[in-house]
């Protein structure tokens, strides 16, 4: 580790902000690690289901043994099936960004969930909050008419908001019409009138990517490993621990497919065909996504020390700027 870096630096770290994004599978877990490492940075998650305890191999998330002492944040805070919106990530990031900031360190936000991303670096909007009598309604009409029918629902008054989330999306497709229909507005256009919680922080954003080949091959590797790990083993045990089986959490990727392996719907062969056709198709949603965020400096996920040096010398330009 460069020690005298951030020693020399640490008052010149405040109001810094580092952003490892990038699709599934690409390495960003293990980069965002070594970026810790090198700069005396904590780490805070922004995928959005790494943050339900138990759901563990179906998010590839990294086990405590090999995180390698660096503090990461926003990982395993809730127990059940909670919901978990884009805004309150927002709120729990920032908070924890001020605390990191005030222990001399540099936050680096590391994800792949674009929609929480854009909360805390666009701002949250002002919007209502949750309506019970409006959500019982909406799960009703998905219960009677499946869950892509009213996404095709919110496609046809907020297609920009449903082209952003994947059809299957239940919470989001909850929130996107329950927006819509309190106020008459797209959640869209909500996030268009917003401020950042962190507007005159300096952002400083690595986009990690790799040919789309390899990439496939990575996901196709991955996913079958997370089955051949214990994957069914894990969704047994979340069950046994009180999460039914209607949870939404249960209909995202690496849980899907495997749960209809355990109900004996499928086989496992064919849960893990789905689930790569699946991981597949995110990946290329989360990359569109990436490519429309300003200020991204892309690499290959080999590129570790030039990574290291362009973060460095980012900072260094910032400081004389």
């Amino acid at each position: 580790m460069d020690s005298n870096f951030h020693l020399d630096r640490l008052k010149y770290t405040e109001k810094i902000l580092i952003v490892v994004l990038g699709p599934t599978a690409v390495g960003k877990s293990e980069i965002g690690i070594q970026i810790a490492k090198e700069l005396n940075g904590e780490i805070i998650n922004f995928d959005s289901m790494q943050v339900y305890k138990g759901f563990d191999i179906g998010t590839a998330k990294v086990p405590p043994e090999k995180r390698e002492n660096i503090p990461h944040h926003l990982i395993d805070i809730l127990d059940k099936c909670e919901q978990f919106s884009a805004a309150d990530f927002a709120k729990h990031a920032y908070s924890i960004l001020k605390e990191i900031i005030e222990r001399n360190k540099i936050p680096i936000l590391v994800g792949g969930t674009g929609l929480y991303l854009r909360a805390l670096l666009n701002g949250i909007f002002p919007g209502p909050g949750r309506d019970e009598d409006v959500r019982e309604e909406i799960m009703r009409e998905i219960e009677e008419f499946g869950t892509e029918k009213m996404w095709e629902n919110l496609n046809k008054v907020d297609s920009e908001y449903a082209k952003r989330i994947d059809k299957n999306d239940k919470i989001r497709i909850i929130r996107g019409l329950e927006i819509f229909r309190l106020t008459g507005i797209p959640i869209s256009a909500h996030f268009k009138n917003t401020r950042s919680l962190v507007e005159d922080w300096k952002k400083i954003k690595v986009g990690v990517i790799m040919k789309k080949k390899k990439l496939y091959q990575k996901i196709n590797e991955r996913s079958e490993k997370m089955f051949f790990s214990g994957l069914l083993e894990e969704i047994k045990k979340l069950m046994l621990k009180g999460i039914d089986e209607n949870c939404p959490l249960f209909q995202a990727l690496g849980y899907k497919w495997a749960l209809k392996s355990l109900k004996g719907e499928i086989s496992v062969e064919e849960a893990v065909r789905l689930t790569q056709r699946d991981t597949r198709h995110y990946a290329k949603r989360q990359l569109t996504w990436f490519k429309k965020e300003k200020g991204v400096h892309w690499f290959l996920p080999e590129d570790k020390e030039k990574i290291i040096e362009f973060i460095k010398k980012e900072i260094e330009w910032r400081k004389q700027s």
